[in-house]
């Protein structure tokens, strides 16, 4: 059985159908407060815990399981610290020392290539390019890969570490989704540095499928970057444009603008305790070049990313069977 967390998230909403589809028995740690009816509806065990922090509680809830799928993770452009502290590294610790505790035969801990930071100028980023995380949820995730993998040199614990690109598709409406797929469609159509920054999707069921590999093909202690094509917001903005029927153009907003606007916006959210609309923590992400390999993945777990015209197809297709935005004319 494996143990999955982050089961209500953006990728648990794509990853538990795959892994019940490829014949795996799932328990999925949740919250109290979580969502649970679509995994009750698909026969899911839950198990209940207050908090992914309280050690006990998941050691107990781990029992009879024999592989781990680590998904769960606080990730937001804005918050308190503490908040991802808690979640990304002690929730981490958590999971990774019930883990020992009941010698689990493969862990797999989602991590994330912003684990990079500061992307190196003109380089292809790899499982090798040195990491300098740059603001709060970097930094948290890079301290639970370090956990993840001192539990394996010290005891042992098969730990095999995924970095997604920018996720997109179904069951999201943050981040990728939000800014290549939302916003334009909804009339906000801005650029950033005339839109030659690029970009690094990868469609959250690629996620799963890259999963499922892991736990099969994996090496333990290592890393591998899930990823689909890297390309420039312009080409991302193109692809989305021509499949949902509106028009290309984007209002260019100068960088010294939407940088200023971003740091005001979140100076005031300190007051109002409101994510910005554009923190400045954003900035990393859409002011840098993310050109990623997953050459790795491919070779050694067999990794087959969707072309990112497909994946867009699928996510506008379920944006408009959900209602949140309006089909082409």
């Amino acid at each position: 059985m494996i143990f999955v967390t982050g089961a209500t998230g953006f990728l648990g909403h794509n990853l538990i159908p795959h892994l019940l589809n490829a014949g795996y028995a799932i328990r999925a740690l949740v919250r109290p407060s979580s969502h649970t009816a679509f995994l009750e509806g698909l026969g899911v065990e839950l198990a209940v815990v207050d908090d992914i922090s309280n050690g006990t509680a998941v050691h107990r809830a781990m029992s009879g399981c024999d592989q781990v799928v680590h998904a769960a993770g606080l990730f937001r452009f804005w918050g308190d610290p503490a908040a991802f502290w808690r979640t990304n590294v002690a929730g981490t610790t958590a999971v990774l020392q019930a883990a020992v505790a009941h010698q689990i035969k493969r862990f797999i801990h989602i991590s994330t290539i912003v684990v990079i930071g500061k992307t190196p100028a003109g380089t292809v980023i790899t499982e090798t390019t040195p990491c300098y995380p740059q603001e709060p949820y970097q930094m948290s995730k890079r301290e639970g890969e370090q956990l993840a993998l001192a539990a394996a040199a010290d005891h042992g614990l098969p730990v095999i570490i995924l970095r997604p690109g920018a996720f997109y598709g179904p069951w999201g409406r943050y981040a990728f989704n939000r800014l290549f797929f939302e916003e334009p469609l909804r009339g906000w159509r801005i650029k950033v540095d005339h839109g030659r920054h690029i970009t690094f999707p990868v469609f959250v069921p690629d996620v799963a499928q890259a999963i499922e590999l892991a736990l099969t093909n994996g090496r333990p202690g290592q890393i591998y970057n899930i990823c689909s094509q890297s390309f420039s917001h312009n080409e991302a903005n193109a692809i989305i444009s021509d499949l949902a029927g509106i028009p290309y153009w984007r209002l260019h907003m100068p960088t010294p603008i939407v940088m200023n606007l971003a740091r005001a916006w979140t100076a005031v959210s300190r007051i109002t305790q409101r994510e910005p609309f554009y923190p400045i923590n954003m900035a990393p992400y859409v002011f840098q070049d993310w050109q990623v390999s997953a050459a790795k993945a491919k070779k050694e777990l067999g990794f087959q990313p969707t072309p990112f015209a497909i994946g867009a197809q699928k996510t506008l297709e379920w944006y408009w069977e959900q209602e949140i935005l309006k089909g082409r004319s």
